[in-house]
């Protein structure tokens, strides 16, 4: 398996917020998500934190940055013409408890410069507390 890192993007069944409060368990698809943070909390137990990739205009009140072509490219997602990360949501989940993360799942990956961008946006929305958190670690 690939170790995931920050800046991947890797297929996951996302599960939107929307579906979450509907008390749905699984997410509809499997979707190109980016992991904005993996964090080691022990030797048997890593978070990650997976933000949707969707080839959906967001709206206005939607919290998203718009992925430049070049990044698009360099992320293995080609096949899309536009794209946008949501950063007022995302997914939550235990690397080696998870029903859903899939260890060869891995499509590609951003630059340093634009996870650098990625990143910042995200902890704002963190620290703002614009961002909804569904736990998908059991």
């Amino acid at each position: 398996m690939t170790k995931p890192k920050i800046g991947d993007i890797w297929r996951y069944p996302y599960l939107w917020k929307r579906e979450a409060d509907a008390s749905e368990e699984g997410g509809s698809k499997h979707r190109p998500t980016a992991l904005s943070a993996v964090v080691p909390v022990s030797e048997k137990s890593t978070l990650l934190y997976l933000l949707p990739i969707t080839g959906t205009e967001p709206t206005d009140s939607q919290d998203a940055l718009e992925i430049p072509p070049t990044e698009i490219r360099r992320a293995g997602l080609s096949e899309y013409k536009r794209l946008w990360i949501i950063l007022d949501e995302y997914n939550r989940d235990e690397l080696e408890a998870s029903f859903y993360f899939e260890p060869n799942a891995s499509v590609g990956s951003f630059s340093k410069a634009f996870l650098k961008v990625m990143s910042a946006r995200f902890a704002q929305a963190i620290r703002e507390q614009r961002a909804s958190i569904v736990n998908r670690k059991d």
